[in-house]
């Protein structure tokens, strides 16, 4: 059930990537610019954060057992209306929609939390988030060899059908499960506010998780520039082979939750944003150098997804009856943040370039070690 669990979450948010490498063939297809194919990729982040508001929370109140495989239908009509687009108006409606509905794997990851035992919530919420990383990193992959081999439409042609195959499998396997809460759609919208306000371990976990993704994102949003001029001056291709290289951070989260299912969940988090920090410094120092990068892309990965995963076990550890809102919580910051860190990569990149980057992801370390030592002294 977790590998499953985890490939679904994959499965779903690499829904939300399957476009970005392929504007240049969508653009040409579709008789239109690449500027505007460019706001495909916007479409599907602004659906996707529709849909972690409003459709996200619901797993607290539903039959999750009938709930995931619903969205997972939903999504692969979009999907489908995707692949017989025919107009770019028409995909950028579809695209919306398929952000807004493949939310699963923010479904999963709770409901994973909650069918694990205290004892194991943290491995198996770190496999499923694990499940997550590797859709990320492997889509953009997947879709330009689909793509080059038989066209873009038989992406979204084949993600529909991974989709409704994902939802059988899901259906047959979720045991039901009576809802956490009962209560009205508007009151549960207005709670995820309640519960975070509510739970203050929970507020300075929030802003950890929100630096982290910042941090992560400035920092693969840069790397691209860094690559692509000199002294490297690789292409695309090969700069696309370097996000392999970010796959130890999906090993890490396969093993990281065992250290807060011991009970280390704290200080591993601080050891972790210890070595982000120090992966930064070193950054600073690897613009020339293309097994510093590596060594660096490494560090940084493997340090920012342990205590993304940390965060997010403590945050399932708080409220067994709100799970789904805790994480609608998390998700919304975690978007918020890595959205800003990409914006800040792109002004710093050209004020001062790879130097400016490196000292706002240092920047952004010490912040956040500082919040987790007065979040560790008031958890204390």
């Amino acid at each position: 059930m977790t590998f499953l669990f985890a490939l679904a979450a994959g499965a779903a948010i690499g829904n939300l990537y399957w476009a970005q490498p392929l504007l240049g063939f969508i653009a040409d297809d579709l008789h239109t610019a690449t500027a505007t194919a460019g706001w495909l990729v916007t479409a599907t982040q602004v659906g996707y954060a529709v849909g972690v508001l409003l459709l996200v929370p619901l797993g607290d109140v539903l039959d999750r057992r009938r709930f995931v495989p619903v969205m997972l239908l939903t999504s692969a009509a979009a999907l489908l209306l995707c692949a017989l687009a025919p107009s770019i108006g028409v995909l950028l409606l579809a695209l919306g929609a398929l952000g807004a509905t493949t939310i699963s794997g923010q479904v999963l990851t709770p409901l994973a939390g909650d069918l694990a035992g205290d004892a194991q919530r943290g491995r198996i919420v770190g496999v499923v988030g694990s499940g997550t990383l590797a859709g990320i990193l492997a889509s953009r992959t997947i879709s330009g060899l689909v793509a080059g081999a038989a066209g873009w439409r038989t992406v979204f042609g084949l993600a529909a059908v991974v989709a409704v195959l994902l939802a059988v499998l899901l259906y047959r396997t979720i045991p039901p499960l009576a809802p956490r809460a009962q209560m009205r759609y508007p009151q549960l919208i207005a709670s995820v506010g309640t519960v975070v306000m509510r739970e203050r371990a929970a507020r300075w976990t929030l802003v950890l998780a929100a630096t982290g993704f910042a941090a992560f994102s400035l920092f693969w949003t840069a790397l691209t520039f860094l690559l692509s001029g000199p002294p490297f001056e690789y292409p695309v291709a090969v700069i696309g082979l370097f996000g392999l290289v970010g796959f130890a951070g999906v090993l890490s989260g396969l093993h990281g939750g065992r250290l807060h299912d011991r009970g280390w969940s704290l200080p591993a988090t601080g050891t972790a944003w210890v070595l982000a920090l120090g992966a930064f410094v070193v950054a600073t120092f690897a613009g020339r150098s293309v097994v510093l990068v590596i060594i660096v892309i490494i560090v940084i990965d493997v340090a920012l997804q342990t205590q993304a995963l940390l965060n997010r076990a403590r945050l399932f550890a708080l409220s067994h009856e709100a799970r789904s809102r805790l994480n609608t919580a998390l998700a919304a910051g975690n978007f918020i943040g890595a959205a800003i860190g990409s914006a800040a990569a792109t002004t710093l990149w050209s004020v001062r370039g790879w130097t400016a980057v490196t000292s706002t992801g240092t920047a952004l370390c010490c912040f956040a070690l500082i919040v987790w030592a007065l979040g560790a002294v008031v958890r204390s």
